[in-house]
């Protein structure tokens, strides 16, 4: 049996916090607000860096690709969570 690569664990932590974001969502326990919202967001920001960096395989590409990438990630997280936190 072969050793679990980086890929694999990465994997296991993806679907964590996949089951972390929808456990959240789901629990009636969890109260709903900016504080929940930021956690989700933040969680999917990691998702989305492991898939950039790994999957999409740019950990080792040239910079400008990480770099654009990465950033538009940075940017439409900055943006959600503006909009989440925007006083009503």
């Amino acid at each position: 049996m072969k050793r679990p690569d980086r890929i694999d664990w990465i994997w296991l932590a993806l679907l964590a916090a996949t089951a972390t974001t929808w456990w959240l969502g789901e629990h009636p326990g969890v109260t709903p607000g900016t504080p929940l919202a930021f956690v989700v967001l933040a969680l999917a920001a990691g998702k989305g860096v492991f898939i950039v960096l790994d999957y999409m395989e740019l950990r080792h590409a040239p910079a400008l690709w990480r770099r654009l990438l990465l950033g538009w990630l940075v940017l439409t997280t900055l943006i959600l969570l503006v909009a989440t936190a925007w006083p009503r």
